[in-house]
């Protein structure tokens, strides 16, 4: 697969690699019997269908069919090349590649890599000056007033930008960076006048921007005088999407997947405030609202997520929306109310971190709750016309509630408050709920389909018994080498179907350069993606582990039989249209030979 890095180094690394703990570094795995199972994170779904297998160490997806080992899910994943993938996991292992494949890649094929090279250097000048320099003098005395501890700018990094238009842009050119890729990067503007280059950031406290493995890929610049705009981001780039970025996430997601609950905040002052207060399980959005992506990234992480965002209107509003997309990711929603005027982080610099964690987090409410106090908000409930608006716009919200037991809480709520017929609330209810349903296209079978138990893992597809038997043959193949030589005896590369006759080829040769089973090992050697799917995929199956003679015989009955039937429809069919009762006749000899042959077998 690469002529770079030895195959016995390959080997190593993915021997010292366990696919579970790779794998929990993206997405949340929970055990189930000997497998893990997560959200899956090639496509969107909310019931798990993603299995990752310790034993075999593999992945397979049996919603969308993603599968592979622990390489595979790097390169499909992060984007990684296969020497990339190795390269990341042997530093991880902390396992040394030999020296000539240190080689410096080619920095105009790697335009990627060196933005994060740019950005990792450019943290670390920024965190140099606010900490030992007199050009960041400004910055210290303003996180002095902000009361961040040592230890928050340690473990987040914080740096200072001095006010230069060349700090950065000179070390780049000493260290013969490419400037315009810097650019590119939103570290560097360019001058329309003369084409060059000067910093993008001046005087600002920097707040360093990760990716999801702790890459550096942009900054947040906070201004520490009265300077517009407050808060300064890097740009969209190669490297950086706000859409898909969530400030703080490798830093908080083993708290995250320990507590299994998130807390989202708006900007990463306060995810620092909050880690400052105990809090480490915080992230924050890059300046957007939160997108599909954002939401699916925090459910693969966590079931539960806090809102935390600011108590003035626009926060309430975001709250709201933000709510709705985590709702729709599958997660489970509450809301931490601020106090008015307060954000997180002045509240921890008022209150305490304890009185944060009590006061605020420590009462969220639920999603509901949440939104009939959002909903009343500007209402005037004792004008009649006002109240029944609101009690409608709530009976919405309930109509949309899945469990029947929080549907009748917070009904009986209603009922309580507005001294009105539980009765009367609930047949409005089911009279909105009905009207929502029919407004969505499918919705009978949408209804039906909520009632269908939930299909198996891993469960037979409806396929013809011969192609059953090819699959279940080779998954037996896998796993072991006598087997394996019994259908190279028999039927040899015989298969019916060319995907699976390709893998049983790759198979023969595998046992035949002396390989024990290892299902992992084996779909290193593939190059062809379909092809690694599929032998992921029939690695997965839930096959009997003692495979009996007689199976073992069947199977390639089942095999050997297909074609000879084939040869039997098609004499039928010809035979059908035969208009010379001869022929015909003679035809119908044919088939009744070749099925009496076909039932000796």
């Amino acid at each position: 697969m690469n002529n770079r890095i030895p195959e016995e180094k390959v080997e190593q690394v993915r021997q010292s690699s366990d696919i579970v703990e790779v794998i929990s570094d993206y997405v949340q795995l929970k055990k189930q019997g000997r497998q893990y199972l997560g959200l899956c994170p090639f496509h969107g779904e909310k019931t798990p269908s993603f299995s990752v297998s310790p034993e075999k160490q593999l992945y397979h997806c049996f919603g969308c069919g993603a599968g592979g080992n622990v390489f595979s899910f790097l390169i499909e994943h992060e984007g990684y090349s296969f020497i990339d993938s190795v390269k990341h996991l042997a530093e991880r292992a902390n396992i040394e590649l030999p020296e000539f494949n240190k080689v410096e890649r080619s920095r105009s094929d790697e335009p990627s890599e060196l933005m994060k090279e740019g950005h990792e250097l450019a943290a670390k000048l920024y965190h140099h000056v606010l900490m030992l320099t007199e050009q960041g003098a400004g910055g210290r005395e303003y996180i002095k007033e902000r009361q961040f501890t040592k230890e928050q700018i340690e473990h987040f990094q914080i740096g200072f930008a001095p006010n230069r238009w060349d700090a950065l842009t000179t070390i780049f050119e000493k260290r013969n960076i490419s400037l315009e890729h810097m650019a590119k990067s939103g570290l560097l503007g360019q001058r329309d006048s003369d084409g060059g280059h000067y910093d993008r950031f001046r005087n600002r406290l920097m707040f360093p921007i990760w990716d999801g493995q702790g890459k550096v890929i942009a900054f947040g610049g906070r201004t520490i005088e009265d300077e517009n705009p407050k808060y300064l981001n890097s740009p969209e780039s190669p490297i950086f999407h706000k859409s898909r970025t969530l400030y703080g996430i490798h830093l908080a997601r083993p708290s995250i997947r320990k507590e299994n609950v998130a807390v989202l905040f708006e900007g990463y002052i306060d995810v620092i405030a909050a880690w400052g207060a105990g809090v480490k399980n915080g992230v924050a959005t890059l300046g957007t609202a939160l997108t599909p992506e954002h939401a699916k990234l925090l459910r693969r992480n966590a079931e539960t997520v806090i809102i935390c965002f600011d108590s003035d209107r626009a926060g309430i509003e975001a709250a709201f929306r933000s709510a709705k997309t985590l709702e729709e990711a599958g997660c489970h929603v509450k809301v931490a109310l601020m106090p008015e005027g307060l954000d997180p982080d002045d509240f921890i610099r008022k209150f305490g971190a304890e009185r944060f964690k009590t006061d605020v987090l420590g009462v969220s409410l639920t999603l509901m709750a949440f939104k009939m106090r959002f909903l009343r908000k500007g209402k005037n409930l004792q004008n009649e016309a006002e109240r029944m608006q609101y009690i409608k716009e709530v009976l919405t919200e309930i109509a949309s509630l899945s469990r029947a037991v929080e549907r009748d809480h917070y009904l009986r709520q209603i009922a309580e408050e507005f001294s009105l017929s539980l009765e009367a609330l609930k047949q409005e209810q089911f009279q909105i709920y009905r009207s929502l349903r029919q407004r969505q296209p499918g919705h009978t079978k949408e209804i039906k389909a909520v009632n269908q138990p939930q299909r198996n893992l891993g469960s037979k597809r409806l396929l013809p018994a011969y192609q059953n038997a090819e699959r279940l043959l080779l998954a037996h193949m896998m796993k072991d080498v006598e087997i394996a030589e019994r259908v190279q005896e028999r039927i040899g590369g015989n298969f019916n179907i060319d995907e699976h006759h390709a893998l049983a080829a790759h198979l023969f040769a595998f046992y035949g350069e002396g390989n024990q089973p290892n299902p992992s090992q084996f779909i290193q050697r593939l190059h062809d993606e379909p092809l690694i799917k599929l032998a992921s995929e029939l690695a997965m199956l839930p096959v009997n582990e003692n495979c009996s003679e007689q199976e073992l015989i069947d199977y390639m009955r089942q095999i050997e039989k297909h074609p000879k039937l084939v040869s039997i429809q098609q004499k039928e069919l010809e035979m059908k249209q035969q208009r010379d009762p001869v022929l015909a006749a003679k035809l119908q000899m044919e088939i009744i030979q070749m099925k009496r042959e076909l039932q000796e077998q």
